[in-house]
């Protein structure tokens, strides 16, 4: 047998070896494309990318603390602290004390919050359609769904133990 012989390898593991199925590749030149979409689309919100998802975070339901609302959305918290004074300097959310521990607050997103989550909201999605045009509806939907288990995968694996434990 020769030396050429030997080495090669059987043609399903070259073609798992190819650039376009290797999953970091994906997840790298999708994560680029969207990214420069989305900071064209929260640029006039202050705080860009990370005031969205606080304001997304927010409009979704009861009023967070603002450590919870840190951890919700991934942020250290001293950094969710000058966020939310700059979003609320803007009139986008408040904050209250919170009635069931004096020593908490609670970040509320404000009529003008909610109105501006709405635009930036329309421009991200037209944003997200240019990224996802060669989807079909039902792909680009199967694609988010999945993407967000993912994504909440990664987020439970991301919480150290003594952090779980708040």
């Amino acid at each position: 047998m020769s030396a050429s012989m030997s080495e090669k390898k059987p043609s399903g593991e070259t073609a798992d070896l190819a650039l376009d199925t290797d999953l970091g590749w994906a997840i790298r030149m999708v994560s680029s494309a969207f990214r420069r979409v989305a900071t064209e689309s929260v640029a006039d919100l202050p705080g860009g990318a990370r005031a969205y998802l606080v304001l997304v975070a927010l409009a979704g339901g009861e009023p967070p603390s603002q450590l919870a609302l840190a951890k919700t959305v991934s942020l250290d918290r001293t950094v969710m602290t000058y966020l939310l004074d700059d979003l609320e300097a803007h009139g986008l959310v408040t904050r209250r004390p919170d009635p069931r521990d004096r020593r908490a607050r609670l970040v509320l997103i404000t009529d003008t919050g909610r109105a501006r989550l709405d635009q930036v909201r329309h421009s991200l999605a037209a944003a997200e359609a240019r990224l996802l045009t060669d989807l079909h509806d039902h792909d680009a939907h199967q694609l988010r769904t999945l993407l967000s288990r993912v994504a909440q995968t990664a987020q439970r694996d991301s919480i150290a133990p003594d952090e779980a434990d708040c």
